[in-house]
């Protein structure tokens, strides 16, 4: 009688593309590791946005249990909704643990892992189950910077830590917050997906100049549409944007329609705007490719991500008033005469698919 294959159950935050960048290099590692590992992918992600990272084979379980934070747009929370939604999902808190404890239960996953949901965690405590969250940042420590002062978050702050120090190991990437209030943490390196350069076809694809520069708007899954249109022209540069911004414009060309993975296009380019996210930052860093961003509105997470990127990568920070007006050109000038640091390597991914790998091959031995 053959052995039953290990399993593990993922939960990814659909909070933006920077999760799936996260566990995706992580989840990869482990099915090099252990091909004959079945995953369960919960997400409120598209089928298609996980194909797209993830190398193996998962059942995907279209459904989020965390909304993290409401978003005006891609830089700003919209305070008010993010705490009717924490009070809502609260308020019947263990009723919705029952519901994932038996959701687990029936699935019967080896081990929980979380980037970075709590609730799947308080679930797979009450399910018996062991758990593991990983994650530059956790819900926990943003909840009480924005919203400790208030009478009603006490308790919901005491629940988000319980779920999260169930967890049998918090893995805490590089670059990442303190985390002061979780215990089990486990520090490990950056994770970031490595691309292919392909430069050269890239330039034939969008009939490229010979001394034209690419450069990749990337504001992760929460969008934020630029006015491209009506910015001044940036002489030899043409500017890569989402499909789904339906701009036509003759310094401009989408990148959907390049079919190429994001990873490759990020390699492969001169420079990249975006807003502090951990899977732009660490991609970029780790592609060699220079970076222009532009500051999230009170967003704690992003000092630790443009320290560790200024240590780390060409980068250079642009004003919100500059980036809509589209005063570039001197920005990316300076950009591009910075000398470039030495390459950070990528070393997360491994390490944490090392942190997981006991529970799963002891569910193998067992079998």
């Amino acid at each position: 009688m053959a052995s039953p294959r290990p399993h593990l159950f993922v939960d990814i935050s659909a909070h933006g593309f920077g999760h799936l960048a996260q566990a995706a290099p992580v989840l990869n590692a482990l099915a090099r590791r252990l091909p004959e590992l079945r995953f369960t992918i919960r997400s409120g992600l598209p089928t298609g946005k996980l194909q797209a990272r993830l190398a193996t084979e998962f059942t995907h379980l279209t459904a989020s249990s965390d909304f993290g934070y409401v978003m005006h747009d891609a830089t700003r929370v919209d305070l008010a909704a993010t705490a009717l939604a924490y009070r809502t999902q609260h308020a019947d808190w263990e009723s919705r643990v029952d519901a994932e404890a038996r959701l687990l239960a029936e699935l019967q996953p080896d081990l929980v892992l979380s980037d970075v949901a709590y609730l799947p965690l308080a679930g797979a405590a009450r399910a018996g189950i062991a758990s593991v969250a990983m994650c530059s940042l956790n819900w926990a420590e943003l909840f009480a910077y924005f919203f400790a002062g208030e009478k009603w978050a006490a308790v919901i702050h005491r629940q988000m830590l319980t779920a999260y120090n169930d967890a049998a190991s918090f893995l805490r990437l590089t670059p990442g917050m303190a985390m002061a209030g979780l215990s089990h943490i486990r520090r490990i390196g950056p994770v970031a997906a490595l691309g292919s350069d392909c430069r050269q076809a890239l330039r034939e694809q969008l009939c490229c100049a010979s001394d034209e520069r690419l450069v990749l708007i990337a504001f992760g899954g929460i969008d934020m549409q630029l006015p491209i249109a009506e910015w001044p022209p940036v002489a030899g540069v043409r500017w890569l944007v989402p499909q789904a911004w339906q701009l036509a414009c003759p310094n401009a060309s989408d990148f959907d329609p390049l079919e190429r993975p994001f990873t490759d296009i990020l390699r492969s380019v001169d420079a990249v705007i975006a807003k502090p996210g951990y899977g732009t930052f660490t991609e970029a860093a780790c592609n060699r490719t220079p970076v222009l961003y532009m500051r999230r509105q009170d967003w704690p997470e992003q000092d630790c991500l443009i320290s560790w990127l200024q240590r780390h990568a060409q980068c250079r920070e642009i004003s919100e008033a500059d980036l809509l007006a589209g005063h570039l050109d001197g920005a990316l000038a300076a950009l591009w005469q910075q000398i470039a640091p030495p390459t950070p390597v990528p070393s997360g991914a491994d390490e944490a698919a090392a942190a997981l790998l006991p529970w799963l091959t002891l569910a193998e031995d067992c079998g």
